[in-house]
């Protein structure tokens, strides 16, 4: 039997979003994991389950992070965790795939489709167990997940976009 364990240490999960209509706010959350089931050499017929620590959001401002977790947005105290259950793995290309399943935020449920390009597996000189990779990338809109605070700049526009990308760089253990 395979055992798959998300190696935290080299995985990353970031965000993006528009700010002032005219750059980036950046953000990451720094508890996460994924449950993943199935056979690297067979993706399409993998499960996959990400379940992401609210509370662990970081953006290098701490006025910024209290606010994402208030209930502005986030409402952490009530919501304190992000969902995606994998649906379907599509082969998209060589190395291509989409993942389709259920994003849960803030109680709200909507389905989603994220890019991910895997990357391989290689022995790990160090443990000797086999490493596996893979690059996700989507985007969502925050408005439809109930995260709608917003405010009104003097020049027209608004403080903050509706449209969130989000990669994530991923390294598993695979021990066999």
């Amino acid at each position: 039997m395979t055992n798959v364990k998300l190696d935290k240490v080299h995985s990353a999960l970031n965000f993006q979003v528009k700010h002032m209509m005219v750059s980036k706010a950046k953000g990451e959350f720094q508890d996460f994991d994924i449950d993943f089931n199935g056979d690297f050499d067979n993706l399409e017929n993998a499960s996959i389950k990400v379940t992401v620590n609210v509370a662990s959001i970081e953006t290098n401002n701490e006025d910024r992070n209290g606010h994402l977790k208030s209930g502005d947005f986030f409402d952490v105290e009530n919501h304190p965790n992000i969902t995606f259950q994998s649906k379907s793995v599509t082969k998209a290309g060589d190395s291509e795939y989409k993942v389709t399943g259920d994003l849960t935020i803030k109680g709200v449920t909507n389905e989603e489709t994220f890019t991910v390009d895997y990357n391989g597996k290689a022995k790990d000189p160090m443990s000797g167990n086999i490493v596996a990779g893979a690059d996700v990338d989507g985007k969502i809109n925050r408005e439809d997940y109930g995260l709608t605070w917003n405010a009104p700049l003097e020049t027209g526009g608004v403080l903050i976009g509706k449209e969130v990308k989000l990669h994530g760089s991923f390294e598993f253990s695979i021990e066999e």
